[in-house]
């Protein structure tokens, strides 16, 4: 008896211990809800500006805003623990046309929406790492349930840089639409059948 009341205690210890590790702190929520505010200004700003957004002329003059869900940093903001992956080899990724450029597995996140485990391939672009202005980008692509509704049917991406702990803050309110949603003359890497989610995810740009 008393052997099994010390494993129910353990059991409980670090079940409390997990979910306090993935529990935000206030200053973390708030810091992910300004950077989920400058990133839709950001969009906006680019998107307006005929010298680089992806827009085709028409719908440039028309153009006031993107949606966006609206920020939410209770539900699809998460500590992710970023499990480094080695030794994997280079592969072509999919896209929207012919053009297959090289990616390879660069890391997995490990986390947590309502209290349910996900994960999500964070890869790294063998072309782009050779510049250095881009030697720590690492790309996010990603499907979840609510493509083809409220959000762009091909999925969306997350950017990120190469962090230097093991756990990172995943802001899904920064999650945004390739190219090719706006304009077809794109070549947009489509999200392996490995980065879906079997969740809504309602935050960051909606379907344009």
């Amino acid at each position: 008896m008393k052997n099994l009341l010390v494993q129910v205690v353990l059991v409980l210890c670090i079940n409390f211990s997990f979910v306090k590790a993935q529990t935000l702190l206030p200053e973390q929520k708030q810091e992910a809800y300004q950077a989920a505010v400058d990133f839709q200004l950001e969009m906006n700003l680019k998107f307006a500006d005929s010298s680089q957004s992806p827009l085709n002329p028409e719908d440039l003059k028309q153009f006031t805003a993107l949606n966006f869900f609206s920020i939410d940093t209770h539900h699809f903001v998460a500590k992710a623990r970023f499990e480094r992956l080695e030794h994997e080899k280079p592969f072509a990724m999919k896209t929207t046309t012919q053009r297959l450029p090289e990616y390879k597995r660069f890391a997995r996140l490990h986390f947590n929406i309502g209290g349910n485990k996900y994960q999500l391939y964070v890869y790294q672009n063998l072309d782009l790492v050779k510049m250095p202005q881009y030697k720590n980008y690492l790309f996010i692509p990603f499907t979840d349930l609510s493509n083809g509704f409220e959000t762009y049917g091909g999925g969306r991406y997350l950017d990120l840089e190469i962090p230097d702990t093991q756990e990172i803050i995943l802001n899904f309110n920064k999650a945004y639409n390739p190219y090719c949603a706006y304009n077809e003359k794109y070549s947009c890497p489509i999200p392996p059948k490995e980065n879906h989610l079997n969740i809504a995810i309602q935050a960051g740009v909606m379907a344009f």
